[in-house]
């Protein structure tokens, strides 16, 4: 790319001149950003241009990854990594005076995700370019990301969150390949002479899908693979059209503001109807402008039909692009004439299906009359599909009705999306060995039972060159030093670094990394929040969605529980700890925003209380994103992963505090287990009741958290201080919600039973990190274990299981 920083240099003032017509003198530190983020962009797009013709002329299967959520994060950086430039560049810029870091800070996080779903997608991106293997995202490009996180009184309040308010560099706009998606109108049918169905759909309302093409880099190679992003706007002909008709030229205005909501902001709310039919059209949107971009492409190939399995993998991440199945079938049969039985062959064969929960609540289903009348021709499809596979399963199993409705795609008025996609794809898989065995044993069980060669698991996985080479260079450098640079490549050899476990040298050179990091980490705290925090205290860190299952609840009693503790015994020794949350609660979701006004309140007794703040801080982190997220898991010591078992399907960050060195406190659920299986029981803290015990309660209704908290005097004085006068709840009712939740409604989550093995494990970590040498073997123990854990391991099992792609190779 650049043969020298002296190169770089030149081309980098070449482009802030010639582009944004400034100097280095003149230009803002935006500008500077925006012309070397061009610059590298440009750099790129040879690369990109040869990835895609070598692709087409070698008729490559390509997979095309389906998800609602991209959360990329911040690429300046990333892009700089993968393309082998990242120290000349950065020296480069020191000599003209600039810092990168400064300049990537510039760059917004873009605004496509929310969580581990959209986390999980952008590490598969970077792990497939990575691998050399054909595979894009389909996404939607929303205006407004979640919402931008402000905290008033210790209350989420939600503003906008423009992320496009200024030049995402990264996106190459496409108009010539838009496709029209089609809402609403009527659908009618004729049969030729031949007795073939016919349909015509009339009456639709027309929107256009427009392209916008991101570049995803592989590390030190030259593919280069696509992120593209659809933004829905207005058919000008079609709606000017409209208004000439009504007379009223205003109603142009109007209508495209209707039709360009659909890809304003991610996960509008639908608890209305209004917001439910809002949300069905993304999805929909998405599905119809991915699927049609596809079969173009496919056609493009020109072979046979009966060969697009071969030439294209369409992957449903979650339920939310189920409808890729009865769209690629709408168009097999409706547009290019192929008969039912072979399209729905061609289908199931392309299709395949991850789930990522066991929550009911995340699995989707759409009321039929709103499928019905926003949908109408593919509800027909969905209906059909219904019908046949409810005949297959009556020749199966007949007579069997409470299996047939059980399973029944259409039933009960609703449409269940993980049913069709369960039903419409050759491959359903999990995402950790307990969460299959989960789907497979109870919550799928008869969906397993009638397609059991189409479950399997693939545990989540996430990209070592953001979460550790990116992230944590100077982590990155030590480990190179030790055992060579083949690990970057094979993540998997970082169990090399076994061999130090009896290095005394290497382990303290481990924690002085780690100790260098809090240290930057505590600047950044108070530069940024005005909360001066100990560097030498245990930095004990929970950043994810805020949940009921995630139990951010629990970790805030325990922290209320030590704050009693110091206020009746002050001469009681401990070892400093700060708490750090991070966290949004999705806007209508009551509870989790109740759970961080207390997370807020704590920190407000906590903070300002001179006989307890040398010991206890609690600092809750506004606006989580992935590159706040890079600031503090390398100063990480305590990994919280404290979901309630059988709740979280896997986790990410579990990997990612892991990979740096922190040490899990956590339940036997999601990827905890297959962690605590590396780790050993030395190196992790488990702690909680396992699936087996809750099921058990389930099973038996034996679950009682009022008889808990009359019986242990430590619980029933926490939760009397949310409803009685205390420092925490000041005399008001605004944490009476939570203690109805965890007393009067039995306490969902198992947060009281769960309560006293979670102090104990809590103890033995403050007595172990006191033994230096003891805790700087753990941390090397989880680095050394995470090689497993990297998402170019589990884009393979994919690849080989799932997919049946392969490397390209050396781009020729």
């Amino acid at each position: 790319m650049f043969s020298s920083k002296e190169e770089f240099k030149a081309a980098f003032k070449a482009q802030l001149e010639d582009r944004y017509g400034r100097t280095l003198e003149t230009a803002s530190e935006y500008d500077t950003y925006r012309a070397l983020g061009t610059l590298i962009q440009e750099k790129i797009n040879n690369q990109w241009l040869h990835t895609q013709q070598h692709y087409k002329r070698n008729k490559t299967k390509q997979v095309f990854y389906f998800s609602m959520e991209f959360l990329m994060g911040r690429l300046l950086g990333n892009n700089l990594l993968n393309m082998n430039v990242l120290n000349l560049v950065e020296e480069g810029l020191e000599e003209l005076g600039l810092s990168l870091s400064g300049l990537e800070e510039k760059e917004s996080d873009a605004g496509l995700g929310n969580g581990g779903l959209g986390r999980l997608a952008a590490c598969f991106l970077d792990s497939l370019a990575s691998l050399e293997m054909a595979g894009h995202g389909y996404g939607l490009r929303y205006k407004y990301g979640m919402f931008d996180q402000h905290l008033i009184n210790g209350k989420q309040v939600e503003f906008p969150d423009y992320w496009l308010s200024e030049d995402f560099v990264w996106e190459v706009r496409r108009p010539d390949e838009a496709v029209e998606v089609r809402f609403g109108g009527q659908v009618s049918s004729t049969r030729d002479k031949d007795g073939k169905l016919h349909f015509k759909y009339e009456h639709y309302e027309p929107i256009q899908a427009v392209p916008y093409d991101v570049p995803i880099t592989g590390y030190n190679n030259e593919t280069v693979n696509t992120l593209r992003l659809w933004s829905a706007e207005p058919s000008v002909g079609d709606t000017m059209s409209r208004a000439e008709k009504e007379g009223d030229f205003g109603h142009f205005l109007g209508h495209k503001r209707s039709l360009e909501s659909i890809s304003d902001f991610l996960y509008p709310d639908d608890s209305t109807e209004e917001g439910k039919r809002l949300r069905l059209k993304q999805e929909y949107f998405l599905v119809s402008a991915g699927v049609q971009s596809v079969v173009r492409y496919f056609e493009n190939l020109g072979v046979p039909w009966s060969s697009f399995p071969e030439k294209a993998a369409l992957h449903i991440n979650d339920t939310h692009p189920a409808l890729v199945i009865p769209e690629l079938m709408r168009i097999l049969m409706d547009e290019k004439g192929i008969g039912w039985e072979e399209a729905w062959e061609i289908t199931r064969a392309s299709v395949s299906y991850t789930n990522h929960t066991t929550l009911s609540e995340a699995l989707e289903s759409w009321p039929v009359g709103l499928v019905r009348s926003l949908l109408p021709r593919i509800f027909m499809i969905i209906n059909e599909i219904n019908e046949r596979f409810c005949q297959e399963l009556w020749s199966t199993y007949p007579g069997d009705f409470d299996r047939i409705a059980d399973l029944a795609i259409v039933a009960d008025g609703q449409v269940k999306m993980a049913h069709l996609s369960i039903v419409g794809s050759h491959s359903i898989n999990g995402v950790a060995k307990l969460h299959t065995e989960i789907l497979k044993q109870r919550e799928m069980k008869r969906f397993y039972h009638t397609f059991p060669d189409r479950f399997n698991n693939k545990t989540n996985g996430i990209t070592h060159r953001r979460w550790l080479m990116h992230s944590n260079r100077k982590l990155t450098s030590l480990i190179t030093e030790a055992i060579g640079d083949s690990w970057i490549r094979e993540p998997q050899q970082l169990s090399r670094l076994m061999s130090r476990k009896d290095d005394l040298s290497f382990l303290d050179q481990l924690h002085d990394i780690k100790h260098q990091n809090k240290v930057e980490f505590a600047e950044w705290v108070q530069q940024t929040q005005g909360i001066t925090v100990n560097p030498h205290s245990i930095f004990d860190v929970q950043i994810k969605r805020l949940h009921g299952y995630k139990r951010q609840l629990l970790n805030a009693l325990h922290i209320m529980h030590l704050y009693n503790e110091l206020k009746a015994d002050p001469s009681m020794e401990m070892v400093p700890r700060t708490f750090f949350f991070g966290a949004k609660a999705a806007p209508g979701y009551y509870f989790a925003k109740t759970v961080i006004q207390l997370i807020n309140r704590i920190a407000e007794v906590v903070n300002n209380d001179p006989a307890v703040n040398d010991y206890i801080k609690v600092v809750f982190l506004p606006n989580y994103s992935v590159s706040m997220a890079e600031k503090i898991i390398p100063a990480t010591n305590i990994s919280e992963q404290i979901s309630m078992a059988t709740k979280e399907a896997s986790g990410t960050g579990n990997m990612k505090f892991m990979m740096n060195g922190a040490v899990t406190v956590g339940t036997m659920d999601g990827a905890n287990v297959e962690i605590h299986d590396h780790v050993g029981d030395d190196n992790i803290y488990i702690f909680g009741l396992t699936s087996e015990e809750i099921w058990e309660y389930y099973n038996q209704g034996s679950y009682s958290s009022s008889e808990i908290y009359h019986k242990d005097d430590r619980i029933r004085h926490i939760l009397d201080e949310l409803i009685h006068y205390s420092p925490f709840s000041k005399g008001e009712t605004e944490f009476q919600a939570i203690y109805d939740a965890l007393v009067t409604y039995n306490d969902e989550y198992f947060v009281l039973k769960d309560f006293p093995d979670y102090l104990l494990a809590q103890k033995k970590v403050s007595q172990d990190y006191q033994r230096k040498r003891q805790w700087n073997l753990k941390s090397l123990v989880n680095i050394a274990q995470s090689g497993v854990f990297s998402s170019d391991r589990t884009i393979q099992e994919y690849a080989e299981e799932i997919w049946k792609i392969d490397r390209v190779g050396a781009l020729k």
